[in-house]
């Protein structure tokens, strides 16, 4: 499919200029924070910051990892984390009165712990600061640190735990070819035996040209590594220099996915066309 080709009339999403979301961006500018919503060009980012949410992308903006998909900056040589981060992080989440705040990362393979120890002081800090917000994190696969990883986020545990396998292993070596489709499934399933109390929660992108069976596929395997809550949405082409979109999924095959998920036995599905990862994140929690 060409890059030029026309988005379909359910693919809609606005970057609406107004007070409140320019308010919001110089804040983040302010603490020196960077959202996922503005990194990887998210369709819904004018939806959520209208709506005063964010997704917080803590250790920087450049990731050492190189996905097909993702419009966050690649680079080998990270800057040094930020020791006031975790302080910048939770006055932010206070000051933006949010009830629910969900951090993510780039991928750091630099750090001898993949940034886990900085997940945690996050943590730590915005509970200190304010006990009543609940907290999602959503991490990277933890490459080869997966068990030292896991034993530090047990000091502060986060109200989900989140790791998107993203897409089917066929297309793996397309789409994150530095990653592992196994290891994903298996971080995942041993975050869910070290600390069963803590929903785990993962994401699919589609439009990539994966097929329906290799869908279903993915999702019976998340299923059988204890993977309660899922998000399905589409993929689209960041720039002319990632991926292109093979196919656009339409809202009736995304309808159709959310019954074959809830039917394998997930407790909580989003699925839909410019559904995110972290897209009605709180939503989904209190459902």
């Amino acid at each position: 499919m060409s890059t030029h080709t026309p988005k379909p009339p359910w693919i809609r999403s606005q970057w609406p200029c107004n007070p409140e979301i320019a308010a919001i961006k110089k804040l983040l500018r302010q603490n020196k924070l960077a959202t996922v919503c503005e990194e990887a060009a998210c369709p819904n980012l004018g939806e959520c910051f209208n709506a005063s949410t964010a997704t917080f992308m803590i250790m920087g903006d450049v990731c050492t990892r190189n996905c097909r998909f993702c419009n966050v900056i690649s680079g080998r040589a990270p800057l040094p984390l930020d020791p006031l981060e975790p302080v910048n992080l939770a006055d932010t989440a206070i000051k933006m009165n949010l009830k629910y705040v969900v951090i993510t990362s780039v991928t750091r393979d630099d750090l001898a712990d993949g940034g886990a120890t900085h997940f945690v002081s996050c943590i730590k800090e915005i509970r200190n600061r304010s006990p009543q917000t609940k907290i999602e994190i959503l991490t990277p696969d933890f490459r080869r640190k997966m068990g030292i990883a896991l034993e530090i986020l047990g000091q502060a545990l986060s109200d989900v735990f989140n790791h998107n396998i993203e897409t089917v292993p066929n297309l793996y070596s397309q789409v994150r070819p530095e990653a592992n489709y196994q290891a994903s499934l298996n971080l995942l399933k041993k975050h869910k035996e070290l600390y069963p109390e803590i929903p785990t929660k993962s994401g699919l992108m589609l439009g990539l040209g994966e097929t329906r069976e290799e869908i279903a596929e993915t999702l019976n395997d998340l299923c059988k590594h204890d993977v309660d809550r899922l998000t399905i949405g589409q993929y689209l082409q960041p720039t002319k220099n990632h991926l292109e979109v093979i196919r656009y999924v339409t809202p009736l095959e995304f309808a159709e996915l959310a019954k074959l998920a809830y039917k394998l036995g997930f407790k909580h599905v989003t699925s839909s066309p410019l559904a995110r990862s972290s897209y009605h994140a709180a939503t989904l929690y209190l459902a």
